[in-house]
């Protein structure tokens, strides 16, 4: 069969789909660009919060829409909207063909061999044994990708559905993800990026809290690799000796994404978060000072259950005093048989949104102001490509994750290489991108 995949979500839903992806061609189908030369449509789905689920289901409807073109297409929806809804999914859209949960990807060959003849699937596996690796296709651009280290969580956020969604914390083996870093490495990939729920919990599953850092030891090891880039990393787990990993292993960037999701110190307990502001604080300092011009990012989340004026004023003023290099706000979404969606104190819809469009107001001239302070500077960058509709090299400082940060944008004569690495003087700046000249290549 033609396959056509869609993946929304997060960077381990890509991981899932690249898995998915290998078993398919290996089983003899073939994936293809665009849903009308498509026998069947996969669509890889984020179930996190309201916008996520919507993204997920105007997906879904749009696949389902091509069935009056092609009545034989058929439909097939993975991932986190598939675990958390499961028979909800075709009771609601009976177009979809199957349903298939996180735990049952290994099986998706066989699903679509089923589907292909006429049989209406649904599969849904224990969460315990959702697939932590495999052999995969690698969906990113070849000169970087995404290392999944670990599969739910413990830490039991009460705003949170993911460990209803992906279960406990499950670490993968360590010889295992460097088996497949080592992999990747031969196949081209220069920066690689770990990805987790939460990182820095990887191996406490197995009684070994802080075994990041000894994964980070056998990741810096490997040739081939030049970045190494942490994605999420929660405060609570940023000792000495997380700050040590990432300071003697010179390919893991300064760069680190801290899910705080407030400061007030009610507000976090109600959330089930451990500490408060002081905490919070001192972490940060930790980081800056043990790893000098570290770019930190975080996420928070406006209008909590029971968030005060108060509460939030606290929460304004944190975001002005600690000047994060990067910040998302979001205004609370209640989640379906979270503890937090059945808290008294709800705020209505405006008044979350309010609270979030103002903390996104401030950061705004916060990230302005750093961006502004970085032209007249020499960074190294890294190519992505060239953007056709501009004719401008997209390239990436070590401060830039990819398709969450922004770029380094460049107008050059000279043909630029995707997974190069350059030295590049930046001219200007607005409120995303940077934009500079080469000076040299640094390969």
């Amino acid at each position: 069969m033609n396959i056509a995949c869609i993946s929304l979500g997060c960077p381990k839903n890509q991981v899932d789909l690249d898995v998915m992806v290998h078993s398919l061609l290996s089983a003899g189908h073939q994936t293809v660009a665009d849903i009308p030369s498509a026998d069947a449509v996969l669509v890889n789905t984020c179930g996190f919060i309201e916008s996520a689920k919507a993204e997920a289901i105007e997906n879904i409807l749009e696949a389902c829409s091509y069935k009056q073109l092609n009545p034989d297409l058929k439909v097939i929806v993975t991932g986190c909207l598939a675990e958390r809804y499961r028979s909800e999914i075709r009771a609601e859209i009976p177009e979809v063909d199957a349903v298939v949960g996180c735990a049952s990807n290994g099986a998706i060959a066989a699903i679509v061999q089923r589907v292909a003849g006429g049989e209406a699937v649904e599969s849904y596996g224990p969460k315990t044994e959702i697939p932590l690796g495999g052999k995969r296709v690698i969906g990113t651009p070849a000169h970087y990708a995404y290392l999944k280290i670990a599969e739910g969580c413990n830490n039991h956020c009460h705003y949170c559905a993911i460990p209803l969604i992906r279960g406990p914390l499950h670490s993968r083996p360590l010889e295992d993800c460097l088996a497949e870093a080592r992999w990747l490495a031969g196949e081209g990939v220069r920066e690689l990026i770990v990805v987790a729920q939460d990182p820095t919990a990887y191996g406490e599953d197995w009684g070994k809290p802080g075994s990041i850092c000894q994964l980070l030891d056998g990741l810096n090891a490997i040739e081939g690799i030049e970045w190494i880039r942490i994605l999420y990393a929660y405060p609570e787990r940023i000792t000495d000796a997380f700050v040590a990993a990432m300071q003697r292993n010179h390919k893991v960037l300064p760069y680190l994404d801290l899910p705080i999701q407030h400061c007030n110190t009610q507000v976090l307990k109600a959330m089930n978060r451990r500490g408060g502001r002081a905490e919070l604080e001192a972490a940060i300092e930790k980081l800056r000072a043990g790893i000098p011009g570290i770019t930190l990012r975080t996420t928070l989340i406006a209008g909590y259950p029971g968030e005060t004026e108060a509460q939030f004023d606290e929460l304004l003023d944190f975001v002005k005093t600690t000047r994060f290099d990067r910040l998302g706000c979001f205004a609370y979404s209640a989640e379906e048989n979270t503890v937090a969606a059945r808290m008294e104190g709800q705020l209505d819809e405006e008044t979350k949104q309010a609270r979030a469009d103002l903390v996104m107001r401030v950061q705004s001239n916060i990230m302005a102001e750093k961006q502004a302070e970085k032209v007249g500077q020499t960074v190294k960058v890294i190519c992505d490509g060239i953007d056709e509709e501009s004719g401008l090299y997209l390239c990436r400082t070590a401060a830039d994750s990819p398709e969450i940060d922004g770029n380094v944008c460049i107008d050059s004569e000279e043909p630029l290489y995707p997974g190069a690495f350059y030295l590049v003087e930046i001219t200007d700046s607005d409120l995303y991108d940077l934009y500079g000249e080469v000076v040299a290549v640094c390969d």
